[in-house]
């Protein structure tokens, strides 16, 4: 009896997508972004835009823009879509605020976005370091409006929101990053619920404070997953969106399903008009502090 070899098939490697005309930026050069980039090399200082490899880092950069993140380089979470490290947490600077101030002053911003990892191990989730860092951008640099950007606070969010009652800042922020169908596997230890949990408690203790959140476009997402996250948010009182383009950091995270078109965008931007935002930034590009 003869038998016929039937060689296996091995499926060729996906090559990575190619990144669509709307999404390519040029590489940084200007003398403004190295000034940054020194400046905040010499102050021992992380940004969220070099941690998470944001695209508009070069751009923002030049315009001496900078998100600061504190608390630390690694964060307690593990999130397949962020690039931001993970591991052995460090203690808490006290001489962060400091540093921090002193670069901003040194920038000259009048607009600061505030951010940090994730630290689950502290007992106010790190709130208690934000009001620190707002109280010196206070007492130093005049007139400075800033927006923090916190995590969900959802192992201390009561006693993380007593730790900032005092220090508010002009607009705060959280970000819901993806519909609820994708959270699981988007945000490792984070949920739509404690999002909107927390969104829900800020706008309820401090309804002068305006909030803000941010969606990711192109996981896998539908029309009607994204309209239904919206109306989550205005639920809770979020009155400034943020939408953009999901961008994969490396080939270990989550994959691009979709390249949403600008126009695609505009409409977006469209029906967040209509459906009541108040404060909008919805692009490919767009991030939650970006050109803030």
């Amino acid at each position: 009896m003869s038998s016929t070899f039937i060689p296996i098939q091995t499926p060729e490697p996906k090559k990575p997508a190619r990144l669509p005309k709307w999404l390519k930026k040029e590489l940084p050069s200007s003398p403004e972004y190295f000034r940054t980039k020194e400046l905040i090399k010499e102050l021992k200082l992380q940004t969220v835009c070099e941690e998470a490899r944001c695209p508009n880092m070069g751009e923002c950069w030049s315009k001496n823009l900078a998100t600061i993140m504190i608390l630390g380089p690694n964060c307690t979470r593990t999130c397949s879509f962020c690039s931001v490290p993970k591991g052995p947490t460090s203690p808490v600077d006290p001489d962060e605020p400091r540093r921090m101030t002193e670069a901003i002053r040194q920038l000259g911003l009048k607009y600061l976005v505030l951010t940090s990892v994730n630290r689950d191990d502290l007992p106010d989730g790190g709130a208690f370091q934000f009001a620190a860092c707002i109280r010196s951008l206070r007492e130093n640099i005049e007139d400075i409006q800033i927006e923090i950007l916190t995590p969900d606070f959802q192992y201390s969010l009561d006693a993380s929101l007593d730790a900032l009652a005092n220090d508010l800042p002009d607009v705060w922020a959280h970000n819901i990053e993806v519909v609820d169908r994708l959270s699981r596997k988007a945000r490792i230890k984070g949920s739509h619920d404690a999002t909107l949990a927390c969104l829900s408690q800020i706008k309820e203790r401090f309804p002068e404070v305006p909030t803000k959140s941010g969606i990711m476009l192109g996981m896998g997402e539908t029309d009607e997953e994204v309209i239904e996250t919206l109306r989550l948010l205005l639920k809770v009182g979020v009155s400034h969106i943020t939408m953009g383009q999901y961008l994969r950091p490396t080939p270990k995270h989550m994959p691009v399903k979709e390249f949403i078109t600008p126009d695609k965008f505009e409409e977006w931007d469209r029906v967040c008009e209509e459906m009541g935002f108040e404060v909008r930034e919805i692009h490919p590009y767009a991030r939650s502090s970006y050109q803030s």
